[in-house]
């Protein structure tokens, strides 16, 4: 008997607010999360995916590859970011488990950040681009912080009523 196929947590969803679990070594189950996580996060045309946002509450996310940035995609296994700089530049973020909602989130221009790849490896890498912002917003997903608790008060108030219907839907 399969499984059935993940989808992707919307909020709500009591996972999304969890800290997430260690990761002690790289299984079989690990590795089948993985392929389904990519094959979800590219269905909805995502830059990166967590496990929480799939009902998983490990410490994993993926990332796209970005070609045109010379960035190929990547698993990233119980993240620390080990440094935080740089100006807190606003950008305009979406996210797979709050469907059309979007904020202004501020957030450091650079990231070092630390983990275990999918052969056990630890790996470090910086990126004061693209990347380091994605990083940030899945790492918040580990910690159980959404893009709702990082907007600015504007956009707090701007999307009220949208997160106000997710909560409705979920019978909340």
């Amino acid at each position: 008997m399969s499984k059935p196929k993940r989808s992707i947590l919307i909020y709500p969803d009591p996972v999304l607010r969890a800290k997430a679990k260690s990761i002690s070594k790289v299984t079989p189950s690990i590795r089948d999360l993985v392929a389904e996580m990519f094959d979800l996060m590219r269905e909805e045309e995502g830059a990166g995916l967590a496990a929480p946002q799939v009902g998983e509450s490990l410490r994993l996310f993926i990332t796209e590859a970005r070609p045109d940035d010379g960035i190929p995609e990547r698993v990233i296994i119980n993240p620390v970011l080990s440094k935080m700089d740089g100006d807190l530049i606003p950008y305009d973020e979406g996210c797979l488990s709050l469907p059309d909602i979007r904020g202004m989130i501020r957030r450091p221009t650079f990231i070092a950040m630390d983990f275990m790849d999918m052969d056990g490896n630890m790996v470090h890498l910086e990126s004061d681009a693209f990347p380091a912002r994605v990083w940030q917003h899945e790492f918040d997903h580990l910690e159980g912080t959404l893009i709702i608790d990082r907007m600015t008060p504007i956009d707090r108030l701007r999307t009220r009523k949208a997160v106000k219907d997710l909560e409705r839907e979920a019978g909340m």
